[in-house]
């Protein structure tokens, strides 16, 4: 059906020069990526475009700077480094516009390595746990080199490509990288309940991985015909299907689905994920477009910040000038769910750091990207409460925020500001 290559050989076709796409999160290719770094003697200044990846960077060693510049979406945290260093570049976006980077010819890409499934007997690979914007890639490289892994998860929807649109194919089985999360602490248990409350039957859920989504998770099990159409999701979504909890029965788009672009967890979502067409893996392009997130009613989208100041503007990606993550879907959902019927945008945030260090602020630090303005805040939630800002007032929003900040730092943050606004 196709002749399989070394992942030594495959790797020839990228040259000094090129640029390079990685599949992200956990469906980045290992294989590949350790096969076109082990020849960082004979290449000069390759280009590596990639979002978030789990495992390993060795390309983003700034030893390694004369062969390989990472250019990232998304900055994970095996690539941050990079930008320090010199080494590596951030291009804010939309993660529901980063196909159109490709599509419209404003990045070239030379290489996409990609991580499939064993084709079926028709000849048609799945992308698995993770699309975004890979379709675009595969469309746009010169060369498609794959990692072919009977360990990836066959999923449905728009990741299903065959065999004829892939040059080189590299067999290598290893288990898919997983994330497990820790238990919710109990100032995300209560953010969890307050959120929860905001949340009625029949909606239709986005939101990440991380704690905060953990336990508002756990926090639904008494909630009927839920619908799911988010950018990623983990283990916490399977009970609450299985429970018949979310069905996606009163969707506007995609109904009797749940909806994705990529997935992470542990090896329990990569097995009930498998040829599951309940699971729908679509492009960013789908997945995070606004006009298509609006038609499901009572849209919720739940996301995170690092700081919100007291007029709702929301840093989400750095810590003050130094790029943490990425502006990511954030946006995407957040416009989605404040213009669907009776739907509700959620920035959800402990008050303050582990170091005690409060996030509702006066004003963000300098240097600080604002990912969702203050014209999109909507509903803002702590472990002390919800504060909804949508068609408020500055001054009113002032109120709100400083009432749901850390006791500790209220008094601080509402004098502060004072001095700011009236200095």
């Amino acid at each position: 059906m196709y002749q399989s290559v070394s992942a030594e050989e495959a790797v020839k076709v990228i040259k000094s020069n090129s640029r390079v796409y990685i599949q992200a999160a956990a469906a980045a290719p290992q294989i590949l990526i350790n096969a076109m770094t082990n020849r960082h003697e004979e290449l000069k200044n390759v280009e590596v475009c990639q979002l978030h990846t789990e495992g390993e960077a060795p390309y983003a060693n700034p030893d390694l700077r004369e062969s390989f510049h990472v250019n990232s979406f998304f900055v994970g945290k095996n690539v941050r480094h990079t930008l320090a260093a010199g080494n590596g570049s951030y291009t804010p976006v939309f993660l529901g516009e980063l196909p159109l980077l490709f599509k419209r010819n404003i990045v070239n890409l030379d290489v996409a390595l990609i991580h499939v499934s064993v084709p079926d007997r028709h000849g048609y690979c799945s992308l698995g746990v993770s699309v975004e914007a890979t379709l675009a890639a595969i469309d746009n490289a010169t060369y498609v080199i794959a990692q072919v892994n009977s360990q990836m998860p066959r999923t449905h929807g728009d990741g299903i490509i065959h065999i004829t649109e892939i040059d080189l194919f590299v067999e290598h089985d290893s288990p898919i990288p997983t994330h497990i999360m820790s238990e919710p602490t109990a100032t995300e248990q209560k953010i969890g309940d307050y959120v929860a409350s905001l949340i009625e039957d029949r909606s239709t859920l986005q939101m990440g991985i991380g704690s905060i989504p953990n336990a508002v998770l756990t926090k639904l099990t008494n909630h009927k015909d839920l619908g799911l159409h988010t950018e990623m999701f983990s283990d916490g979504v399977i009970d609450l299907i299985l429970k018949d909890v979310i069905n996606g029965n009163y969707k506007g788009v995609n109904p009797g689905r749940s909806l994705a672009t990529f997935l992470m967890g542990s090896k329990r979502l990569y097995d009930y994920v498998d040829d599951n067409p309940f699971i729908d893996m679509r492009a960013s392009d789908y997945s995070n477009d606004v006009s298509i997130i609006r038609q499901n009613p009572r849209m919720v989208a739940i996301n995170s910040a690092i700081e919100v100041d007291l007029s709702g503007q929301v840093c989400a990606d750095s810590i003050g000038t130094k790029v943490f993550s990425g502006v990511g879907g954030q946006m995407d959902f957040i416009r989605g769910a404040s213009l669907s019927e009776g739907g509700r945008a959620i920035i959800a945030l402990p008050s303050v750091t582990r170091k005690g260090i409060s996030r509702i602020v006066p004003s963000l630090n300098p240097g600080a990207g604002v990912v969702t303005t203050r014209a999109h805040a909507h509903y803002i939630v702590t472990e002390y409460g919800i504060a909804n800002l949508y068609g408020k007032t500055i001054k009113d929003r002032v109120k709100a925020l400083v009432s749901i900040a850390h006791p500790d730092h209220r008094e601080d943050i509402d004098k502060e500001y004072f001095e700011l606004t009236r200095g």
